[in-house]
């Protein structure tokens, strides 16, 4: 087994917007995958704007890895259906953990980035250092898909027995 560097928690706070892919509404879940690991999220019932607030948490071996998140409709009778992707890069998060942040002001922000055709983003994400973590918001616009967005958050696991960066 690959030597890990730490945990990737990422909370997956809700969808706005998002497609229709029933009569009116949706039945929207969330899959991430990061090279071969695979979580999903729960189903919420029909809605279009569903609350997760659901913590996903993945063990990094390669940081370039990117990390892609599908959203499915859930169907009884017929395969789920798409309702859009997007991915990001977890890199930018992994380099401001190795840089050494303590004693921070509460609130501090490290690093921002801006949406472009190179990522996923709608919105400014910034990496912020926050009750002692560094933590990042993300707004994910979905690919492949008329509508919809993920709001996420990540957050860095340090377990004592993995190699560190």
């Amino acid at each position: 087994m690959e030597s890990i560097l730490g945990l990737l928690r990422v909370r997956v706070k809700r969808g706005i917007n998002l497609a229709v892919r029933d009569v009116r509404s949706s039945d929207p879940y969330v899959v991430i995958r990061m090279g071969k690991q695979k979580l999903k999220t729960r189903v919420v019932k029909k809605d279009v704007n569903p609350h997760w607030n659901e913590d996903l948490t993945l063990s990094v071996a390669d940081p370039n890895l990117p990390v892609k998140l599908i959203v499915y409709d859930h169907d009884l009778f017929t395969k789920d259906d798409k309702m859009g992707e997007a991915e990001f890069d977890i890199r930018p998060f992994i380099e401001t953990l190795k840089m050494n942040l303590a004693g921070l002001p509460n609130g501090t922000v490290i690093t921002r980035t801006q949406p472009s055709r190179q990522n996923c983003l709608s919105e400014d994400s910034c990496i912020v250092y926050s009750d002692g973590k560094v933590v990042q918001d993300l707004f994910l616009r979905l690919k492949n898909v008329e509508c919809g967005e993920l709001e996420i958050q990540l957050q860095w696991i340090t377990l004592p027995s993995t190699r560190g960066f």
